[in-house]
């Protein structure tokens, strides 16, 4: 390109106007006033393009150059190409003094302590620029941090278990902590159902191991007699039959598969004289087959656990115990046969001793749920954040029971449509109790306004805006005050009786003929609604409601407390109706099969199988990242395709496929795509999926445990190892490493301390109970009776389940192996070398886990905070486009707002997973320094917080029009660039956050103002509207005419308008509230990952 052909742009850099009139004054120059033009206020740059490769720059002279450069608003460049034109607005028209639009005026004084110490000049002088969509960022110097006033902000937002003083890791506490746990124990287990279930799994165990204490049945059932024990352990009956019957079904199928696969290793390794010569290669192979191939459906079908557990033990009692070169087939069925008996035992305990239908667990969840709105239906309330909390974690726990409920056989009477409705209405309640904003004045005790006393107050004089804002708010609370507390009250009534009905429906509670009639609730809750109606009615034509009370954010305050609870009224309504028809259905009991989609089914348990798993947290936390992943890849593989601006295609386009235009859509990619949607590679891109599937946990985990499992079995196969192995039964080494390693969580050097010991007090106590009477079976069994009471209760109800399994697998071994031998060669030799075989097992599982892909929950979580803040900004880039600027004819729709609560209901759980995620923190031990969680906890909350006011923009702009003007094109041509602005650098900041948290690095300290740019399209949006109020005045649709209109409105259309006013408050004010979590969340963040430390005087020279 020629050097004089290219465009020419005079550039005024901004400047610290503070710094300026220093330099002016030490000069001796009078500082230029506000609006004046000053040619030494900053420098000017003369840009010139020669050429696409260099940019020359002609810097016009300046004396303060050094000086102001170094504290100058950085701009961005200015491109050649520009998408809008100017149209009417002006940059210098911002130094007018505008008429603010009902929440333009409240969010400039929001921003005002936002933008404390930058005073920021947003003069463009005449230039706007687009660069084909790029935004042009502003950034200013950061405050100051200081330290310890973020922690102790950052300390109120902690979870309750980090305000506990009795740390996980402290041992000075540790006694006491024991102590509290056992008075806890024999409190629940004497007052609670936890006490029915216990004695459900102990009748499973001590049935069957009398029956191997008998001699009869001991010696039918061969030399591994204790394996139906070790089944009543696995599958203990302390469930709901529905679960106990899936998991017998599971555990016979998983035995038999390993059984059958371990036989035919066995076959194959002596089939000839040369197989038998290489039998124990031959073991090897098949085991590492079989092991590959249940590690990895241990972690992709999490409904086959249960199965894949038991074909793990099976096989390597198949291919590890009592290994030769000859094969006894009796081996076979001396494992299937007893673990048969076994199952059938647990079974028929679940059936006859105190039966769960399956209906109680759904039951009791929407109990807790029904009261948690209740407490959060205490308006106000000064537990309100905590409540919250409270209520996303139901929102979360519903959905996972209802799941639960329609996993497996039930007999009950609640039919799954019925149930899942249910679930949907409570999830809506509980979404417009969040969206509640507790007001106290509303029932503060306040005077009456009496119309004649306030008139005499004020005389004939002329009342101000105060006054009137003043009078407005009385005369709110005055009308409102009584019908909301009355509706209040009537939700609380109908959630009470609706609770009721549903306990009796689920046969939890008697039905009682008293006054819990849920008809008569309804019947008030509709009476309340209307009152609350006709008051609001008054309210509408109340005269004094001036035109301007849109202005006052207290009135506003008011009306964005009352009008939730109106709508929170409607969906408890619905629920209440919900319940009330179930009732009178009057359904019968009858035995409901699984009703969830199989597809999905395959992928989830129940919750007993879940908790037996461990790792509980975890396994929530990664299941609800996967989905919300899987979510939000779907809206990232849409494209934006703009219409065109010019008539003919640009050269860079001519290649691509033709299409019609699209305006304000998103499509899928699939011109070049070459993924499932495509026919132009499948092949190629199946092998690619497959190939890049390895990298995922699931084979990391199947490598782990083969590995392990294979290195531990070769003593198994060794003739100089084979006699040692076989006599102490060390193949229990390998059973150990499978069961306890976890395919997400390794464990922690406490875990492996605590599960240690119980291994070790198990072998211990085993011995004891053999030694005690020279294997007297009285005397064993009450031993077993006093050991594995707690144990059991440890392994399926304590939040610890691993280290209770191991500790009854220990105790059962070691005590029938002796009494199956007679005590030989002695005690203590049965004891320690079963003892050391769980040690070394739990030693090797736990160290691999460490060692190979470790789990570490600190790392986890900055990951997820990394990871949500990418997802806030793919939800907020989703609602500004679907919600806020849309064109004509792409209003959002009923999917829209229902997909729009699906995705939010998903990020809400996300904040759930990652405050337990955060629990897991404490139970890790660190070297370098105790991990500090208050700067994750505050960042967790903003990130919330940012959250929240995002799902407050996209319900408020269902109430009104947010694209205002958009019958002026000239309007929408002007604001599309601080539109752009505003938008983008919320996007830039999100993005630079939650990639700096993914690398853990340091975050630039300089980063684009968002404050900057809400200001900048405030003030052109101020500018817009009076320029449209001028036009209006001049065409005589000012504002007299209005207010006569208004005047003669109906009162539908006058609370339409109310509502539109309110809500165009509710959302500016939470667009400008994003503003602020943004900030929050970038001084956390640099908490966290630390501030690349610039200076200033760097950047000059």
């Amino acid at each position: 390109m020629a050097a004089g052909t290219g465009p020419k742009i005079h550039l005024k850099t901004p400047t610290i106007k503070s710094e300026i009139r220093d330099v002016e004054a030490a000069e001796g120059r009078k500082p230029a006033h506000h609006g004046e033009k000053n040619a030494s206020s900053g420098p000017h740059l003369l840009l010139r393009k020669r050429n696409p490769n260099s940019l020359h720059l002609t810097e016009e002279p300046s004396p303060q150059r050094r000086l102001a450069g170094a504290h100058d608003v950085i701009l961005g460049s200015f491109a050649h190409t520009s998408t809008a034109p100017r149209g009417a607005l002006d940059s210098r028209a911002l130094k007018t003094s505008p008429v603010p639009s009902p929440g333009a005026s409240t969010s400039h004084l929001q921003l005002e302590h936002l933008l404390q110490a930058v005073d920021a000049d947003l003069d463009g002088y005449g230039l706007e620029e687009s660069r084909d969509g790029f935004f042009d960022a502003a950034f200013n110097r950061p405050l100051k941090r200081n330290h310890e006033d973020l922690m102790m902000k950052a300390a109120e937002t902690l979870p309750d278990a980090f305000r506990k003083k009795n740390h996980p890791l402290s041992l000075r506490r540790f006694l006491p902590q024991q102590f509290r746990e056992a008075k806890a124990f024999f409190q629940r287990i004497s007052t609670s159902r936890a006490g029915i279930r216990l004695l459900k799994t102990f009748l499973g165990f001590i049935i069957t191991y009398i029956i191997c204490l008998i001699p009869a049945s001991r010696d039918w059932l061969g030399e591994y007699n204790y394996i139906m024990v070790i089944s009543a352990i696995i599958n203990h009956p302390g469930r709901a039959v529905g679960s106990q019957l899936d998991g017998t079904i599971l555990t016979i199928l998983g035995t038999v598969a390993g059984l059958g696969w371990g036989s035919l290793a066995l076959y194959v390794s002596t089939s000839t004289a040369t197989a038998q010569s290489g039998y124990g290669g031959i073991l090897a192979t098949f085991l590492i087959i079989f092991a590959v191939l249940i590690g990895w459906l241990r972690c992709v079908f999490i409904r086959l656990y249960q199965a894949v557990l038991c074909a793990g033990i099976a096989i390597v009692y198949t291919c590890l115990a009592d290994t030769s070169q000859s094969v006894g087939w009796k081996k076979v069925f001396d494992y299937g046969i007893p673990w048969v008996l076994g199952q059938a035992v647990c079974l028929i305990i679940a059936v006859l001793v105190f039966p769960d239908a399956g209906s109680r667990s759904l039951a009791l969840a929407l109990h807790d749920s029904l009261n948690t709105i209740q407490a959060g239906l205490v308006l106000p309330s000064p537990e309100m954040p905590f409540l919250k909390r409270k209520l996303a974690w139901q929102f979360v726990n519903i959905s996972q029971a209802v799941r639960d409920f329609t996993l497996e056989f039930t007999f009950s009477r609640f039919l799954p449509n019925d149930v899942a409705l249910i679930r949907n209405l409570i999830q809506g309640v509980i979404r417009s109790i969040l969206a509640i904003t507790p007001d106290p004045t509303l029932f503060a005790d306040s005077d009456s306004p009496t119309e004649p006393a306030f008139e005499q107050s004020t005389g004939g004089v002329q009342q101000g805006p105060i006054l009137h804002h003043d009078r407005a708010k009385r005369t709110i609370c005055h009308t409102l005050k009584e019908p909301t507390r009355v509706l209040i009250d009537a939700m609380v009534a109908n959630i009470t009786r609706a609770d009721q009905t549903i306990l009796s429906i689920g046969g939890q509670k008697a039905a009682k003929d008293e006054p819990y009639i849920l008809s008569q609730a309804l019947d008030n809750l509709r009476t309340a609604k209307e009152a609350f109606d006709s008051a609001d009615a008054l309210l509408v034509a109340h005269p004094h409601l001036p035109s301007e009370y849109a202005k006052s954010p207290d009135v506003i305050q008011l009306f964005l407390f009352v009008h939730p609870v109106r709508q929170t009224a409607d969906k408890v309504e619905a629920l209440v109706a919900k319940v009330l028809e179930m009732d009178q259905a009057k359904r019968k009991w009858r035995i409901r099969a699984p009703s969830y989609p199989f597809h999905k089914a395959i992928m989830r348990t129940n919750y007993q199988v879940r908790h037996d798993r461990g790792g509980l947290t975890a396994g929530f936390y990664f299941r609800s990242k996967k989905q919300l992943d899987r979510t939000m890849a779907e809206l990232q593989s849409s494209a934006y395709i703009p219409a065109a601006r010019h008539a003919a295609g640009g050269q860079g386009l001519k290649d691509a496929p033709e299409q019609p235009p699209v305006i304000g859509e998103y499509q899928k990619e699939q011109e070049y795509d070459h993924g499932k949607s495509s026919g132009k590679a499948p092949f190629r891109y199946r092998a690619w999926e497959m190939l890049h599937r390895l990298q995922g946990f699931e084979s990391r985990f199947a490598f782990k445990v083969t590995l392990v499992t294979t290195l531990l079995s070769v003593p198994a196969w060794l003739p100089q190892s084979r006699g040692w192995w076989n006599d102490n039964e060390s193949w229990w080494t390998v059973v150990t490493v499978w069961a306890m390693m976890h395919p997400r969580v390794g464990g922690t050097f406490q875990d492996l301390a605590v599960r240690t010991f119980c291994a070790a007090i198990g072998a211990i106590w085993g011995g004891l109970a053999y030694a005690a009477d020279n294997g007297n079976p009285y005397v064993m069994a009450v031993f077993a009776a006093v050991y594995m009471i707690p144990m059991l209760y440890r392994s399926t109800q304590s939040s610890h389940p691993r280290s209770g399994v191991v500790g009854c697998l220990s105790f059962t071994v070691v005590s029938l192996s002796a009494y199956t031998e007679g005590g030989y060669p002695s005690v203590v030799t049965i004891a320690w070398t079963r003892g050391l075989a769980f040690v070394v097992g739990l030693v090797a599982a736990l160290t691999v886990n460490w060692i190979l892909w470790p789990f570490i929950a600190r790392h986890e979580l900055r990951k997820s905070l990394s990871s949500t803040m990418l997802h806030s900004a793919i939800l907020y880039r989703g609602v500004v486009a679907k919600y806020i600027y849309y064109t004509k004819g792409e209003e959002p729709g009923p999917k829209d707002i229902v997909r729009s609560e699906m995705l939010e209901a998903r990020l809400r759980e996300g904040f759930v997973r990652m405050r337990q995620l955060m629990e897991l923190t404490r139970h890790e031990m660190r070297l370098r320094a105790p991990f500090n969680p208050l700067p994750y906890s505050a960042l967790i909350a903003a990130c919330e917080s940012f959250f929240e006011h995002l799902v407050q923009v996209r319900q408020s702009s269902l109430y009104f029009q947010p694209n205002m003007a958009a019958s002026d094109p000239a309007a929408i041509a002007s604001l599309t660039v601080p539109r752009r602005d505003a938008v983008a650098v919320i996007l830039m900041n999100l993005y630079v956050l939650a990639c700096a948290l993914r690398a853990d690095k340091p975050v630039p300290r300089y980063l684009p103002s968002a404050a900057i740019a809400r200001r900048r399209l405030l003030d052109c949006m101020a500018v817009m509207e009076a320029e449209q109020v001028r036009r209006s005045e001049v065409d005589g649709k000012g504002k007299g005419v209005e207010d006569g209109g208004r005047e003669r409105m109906g009162h539908e259309e006058g609370k339409g308008r109310r509502w539109a006013d309110v809500y165009q408050y509710a959302f500016s004010g939470a667009l400008t509230d994003i503003v602020e979590n943004l900030q929050e969340m970038q001084r956390y963040t640099k908490e966290v990952c630390g501030e690349v430390g610039w200076e200033s005087d760097e950047l000059v020279g």
